[in-house]
């Protein structure tokens, strides 16, 4: 997803102790196959405390006004009942989500894969509504990110907040895509109106997933270009995902990337977030 990180948030790191030391086999096969999914990495009590501050911060819709709370596979209108609603950096308005063991673990796995340097810069949270929410087609993550800045490493782990397979939309995979090149992509649908992105038609062959379920708590891990997939919540509860993102310093390229899928679309989310920045640069004004 893009990084609009806050200033000031780029180093918080949370006080528990880790728990999650991964076997030479697991930091091999990340590497190997571009993912890995985990066991749960949180007790049963800190995840009934997380999935309850999730679904506050759903229910409030926090972050709306400044275009952190939008419909991630629909055009975000209001009034009309979001297909797949998604909150971007909801430790913003919960602080309480960087203090938990699960974010001490995902630290020292972060660390584990790719080093100290690789460190959190950003967290967002995924909704998809019983019976009706959307797939999240096949992407990368990297093709949402700038086109002139790199990152020797970066990853994401998604962690479910209730136990997922195929029927309410657990991660797929495939295996070896994170060594391609960051493919062509386009607006859900080619709808301009739409923030999220779904790969060509074509673009790569995504015939034979690797399909993770995991229990409630447990998680997968990889890395910005692995193409990856959550089908549609066909279940009676929602499902409950929230990522948290980890890379190292950026670097800019002399010769920028050419993401242009990014540069044709305008979701509403972005009139309001500029509205919510004009409206803090005239406060700070007067």
């Amino acid at each position: 997803m893009p990084l609009d990180i806050p200033p000031g948030r780029d180093y918080i790191v949370s006080m528990l102790a880790p728990t999650v030391k991964l076997s030479v086999a697991q930091i091999a096969a990340y590497h190997a196959q571009g993912y890995l999914a985990l066991d749960p990495i949180t007790t049963p009590e800190e995840l009934a405390k997380l999935r309850a501050i999730y679904d506050q911060l759903f229910e409030a819709r926090a972050g709306r006004e400044e275009g952190n709370h939008f419909d991630l596979a629909g055009t975000d209108e209001e009034g009309k009942a979001p297909a797949l609603p998604q909150i971007l950096a909801p430790s913003k308005y919960a602080p309480e989500l960087l203090q938990t063991l699960l974010r001490a673990n995902c630290d020292a796995i972060a660390a584990q894969l790719c080093g100290p340097e690789c460190i959190w810069r950003f967290d967002h949270a995924i909704n998809k509504p019983p019976r009706s929410g959307a797939a999240t087609p096949w992407h990368q993550d990297e093709a949402y990110w700038g086109d002139d800045t790199v990152y020797d490493f970066a990853l994401s782990i998604w962690i479910p907040f209730q136990d997922v397979n195929q029927h309410n939309g657990c991660m797929q995979f495939i295996p070896g895509s994170h060594r391609l090149e960051v493919l062509p992509h386009h607006p859900i649908n080619n709808d301009p109106r739409i923030h999220g992105l779904e790969l060509d038609a074509g673009a790569a062959d995504v015939s034979h997933p690797a399909i993770c379920p995991l229990p409630a708590g447990g998680c997968t891990i990889h890395p910005t270009r692995t193409l990856h997939y959550t089908a549609p919540n066909l279940s009676d509860a929602p499902r409950r995902a929230y990522i948290l993102i980890y890379h190292t310093e950026p670097r800019k390229l002399a010769n920028p990337r050419n993401f242009y899928w990014n540069h044709t679309k305008h979701p509403a989310r972005e009139d309001r977030a500029a509205a919510a920045e004009k409206a803090k640069q005239f406060a700070k004004a007067v």
